[in-house]
């Protein structure tokens, strides 16, 4: 449970003296709000941590146990409120008193109770994660603690998004990841009124909570933003925002970085190959002030990241590399319509491990292309592998394994 500030005790404590157990009902508590004025309502701190859930309205109060019995005569009354010269200044008062309280709690329930929510925020470091391109520069940036806005672009599967998590897990940084969409829009991004337990509260988005705690931010898959994303203008500026519909601004804490990651560079694809990228507003992306092209990674560092991903057959991860590279550069000449992405390499690697033959690890992985690249690769990896032959259990391959797609495996 959450170490309690002081009006949380004191609730606790109202609790404790109304004979109440460690298990107590919405009405229970309700009565005791309404006795003692603590809090309006039942507190978002109990009602919407899911830990204290017993069953439906039964919410646990261990602490109540840790409080000590308060005697009648030691309880005092609460003060009374005096009265404003004009009553409807007064009642707008307790109006927006109220919404500030609601705003708060909202935001703690989406912060998280408890530390363990809160240090889920960094990411896991992986332990295969070979460093590699811009990471020592992003590094850089993240520990500098600057408010530096970077784009970084390249093609599908290089490792981008991985990258700036690992990074992030390495200093111990948290990081609001927002995979962006062609819907996703300011409600998204910078928050807004939620209905919770019947109540219309407040909830920041993850924009404006990772200003407010000074985090990384990034938005991934940038490119695929609809017109929505300029919501952001004077958060990329360093300024902060207002939020409209609360009344509130945000500046942005000290350590408050942007990074966004994308396919192409803003501007649009040509290829067809990421369908749903756009043209982003020149004005959004002239707040970009570094850019960072990622390549896929060279053939050495290509072995290290399928070695440390388990692949013992240091020949094999050796071939994979080579043939990888040899379609890139096909590709880049427009020889082939479409490349092997290292998260691809990862993905015939984990299926030789499941399955111990690589035909079959090759034909699982490659079926998602169209006929003419699979058979295309197929091929260009027999070139490079003499062992690639047929087996005689190779799954029935003499008869024609049929593919996701419905084709005939070629093995």
């Amino acid at each position: 449970m959450i170490k309690l500030k002081p009006r949380q005790i004191e609730f606790v404590t109202a609790l404790k003296n109304a004979g109440l157990g460690t298990e107590l009902s919405f009405a229970e508590m309700q009565e005791v709000c309404d006795s003692t004025g603590i809090y309006k309502m039942p507190p978002s701190w109990i009602t919407h941590d899911s830990d204290r859930k017993v069953s439906r309205g039964v919410y646990a109060i261990p602490e109540i146990e840790d409080i000590p019995l308060t005697p009648k005569s030691a309880v005092s009354t609460p003060a009374p409120v005096i009265a404003s010269v004009n009553p409807a200044i007064e009642e707008v008062a307790q109006v927006v008193q109220g919404a500030v309280e609601q705003t708060v709690s909202s935001v703690d329930m989406t912060l998280g109770m408890t530390g363990g929510e809160r240090d889920s925020l960094v990411p896991e470091k992986f332990a295969g994660y070979v460093k590699w391109g811009h990471y020592n520069d992003i590094k850089k940036i993240i520990k500098s603690r600057q408010n530096v806005n970077v784009f970084v672009t390249g093609l599908s599967g290089n490792g981008k998004t991985l990258m700036v998590e690992q990074v992030c897990a390495d200093l111990g940084r948290e990081c609001f990841r927002v995979n962006i969409t062609c819907q996703t829009d300011e409600d998204d991004l910078l928050g807004g009124f939620r209905l919770i337990n019947g109540n219309t509260v407040w909830q920041d988005g993850p924009v404006t909570l990772a200003m407010k705690s000074g985090a990384v931010l990034l938005l991934d898959e940038v490119d695929l933003a609809g017109k929505s994303i300029m919501c952001l203008q004077s958060v990329l500026e360093g300024k902060g925002v207002f939020l409209k519909k609360i009344g509130q601004w945000v500046k942005p804490a000290q350590g408050f970085t942007i990074l966004a990651t994308a396919n192409t560079k803003g501007r649009g694809d040509e290829t067809g190959k990421f369908s749903g990228t756009g043209i982003l507003n020149e004005a959004f992306l002239e707040r970009f002030p570094f850019t960072m092209e990622q390549p896929y990674a060279t053939v050495a560092t290509e072995r290290k990241i399928l070695t440390k991903s388990g692949c013992e057959d240091v020949e094999f991860a050796n071939l994979l590399c080579q043939w990888a590279d040899a379609i890139r550069k096909t590709y880049l000449d427009d020889g082939v319509d479409d490349v092997i992405s290292t998260r691809r390499l990862v993905n015939i690697v984990e299926a030789y491990k499941i399955f111990g033959k690589k035909d079959k690890a090759m034909e699982l992985c490659l079926s998602r292309f169209c006929d003419e690249s699979k058979e295309v690769f197929t091929k260009l990896y027999a070139m490079v592998d003499e062992s690639m032959n047929p087996t005689e259990d190779s799954d029935e391959s003499a008869a024609g394994t049929v593919s996701a797609e419905g084709n005939a495996c070629p093995f």
